[in-house]
């Protein structure tokens, strides 16, 4: 989502067609919520299976940019590709954002100042489409309406300057993370307030600041030494390391490895104490 809105924002006064994932059954490669942004030259950003439908949604966006009709794509996977799942797609027009904005700058503006975000999609009956929820409204989902409340991006604040910030911040860009760099603790703001998405890294090479940084993040919850164990000696090895315990965390993972999983990948065990496993 990071990826499309920051594709929409470059390009202010270009139309799109948004194909969104909104029903699956058996196995499939996303899951609702899923999005794939098109543009009037059949040209995507962002995934819905392996590779194998996105040329096919692609020819749809171009006609939903021409003609403002959304319509919704049905697929079964199991006749053609071998994969035994169902998916349904609904793809709708996004119209240039131009001065007023559209679905998603909106989105965009909710993200940014860290605020839910619902989306209400209406995938059945004439009135089919996406709209935002205000954040008091209170809805359960119905048979050809997907609710999705999208995460907050991952707010990694990295406290230091040593060799390793670099490569960190280079990894969190690439996964659309918000990453915010402080040379000293008193850098961040007094009124700072840390949500679910937020984890810090405190790594100034120094004591004293060490200790101020660690005063002002005590809501955090706090996991030393950082990183998974994967045989880091190079900054970047060690950023890879920091980021992939970072998102296994916010994840409720471990990081281990997925062959020793004796369940599905996309469900996440707590123990008995509470801990991801």
């Amino acid at each position: 989502m990071q990826q499309i809105i920051r594709r929409v924002a470059e390009n202010p006064f270009r139309s799109w067609a948004l194909a969104t994932l909104v029903e699956t059954q058996g196995s499939t490669y996303r899951k609702p919520g899923a999005r794939l942004l098109v543009d009037s030259d059949g040209g995507t950003l962002g995934v819905l299976s392996g590779g194998c439908l996105e040329e096919e949604i692609a020819d749809h966006g171009r006609k939903v940019i021409r003609d403002a009709s959304p319509m919704l794509l049905s697929f079964d996977t199991r006749r053609l590709y071998g994969c035994d799942g169902q998916l349904k797609i609904l793809v709708e027009r996004i119209p240039e954002a131009g001065e007023s904005g559209n679905l998603i700058t909106k989105i965009a503006q909710l993200l940014s100042n860290r605020e839910v975000c619902r989306i209400r999609v209406c995938f059945g009956g004439d009135a089919i489409g996406s709209e935002l929820l205000r954040s008091d409204v209170l809805l359960t989902e119905r048979r050809g309406i997907f609710i999705d409340t999208l995460p907050l991006p991952v707010r990694l604040l990295l406290f230091g300057t040593g060799p390793e910030i670099e490569p960190i911040t280079q990894l969190a860009g690439n996964l659309g993370w918000v990453a915010e760099c402080f040379g000293h603790p008193s850098e961040l703001t007094e009124d700072f307030r840390p949500d679910a998405q937020t984890a810090a890294l405190v790594m100034t090479h120094n004591f004293g600041r060490d200790l101020l940084a660690l005063d002002r993040l005590l809501p955090l919850r706090l996991r030393a030494p950082a990183g998974l164990d994967i045989g880091s000696e190079a900054p970047e090895e060690i950023a890879l390391s920091i980021v992939s315990e970072v998102a296994a965390v916010l994840s409720n993972r471990c990081g281990g490895f997925l062959r020793e999983r004796k369940i599905d990948i996309r469900t996440a065990v707590t123990t008995a104490r509470g801990e991801a496993a």
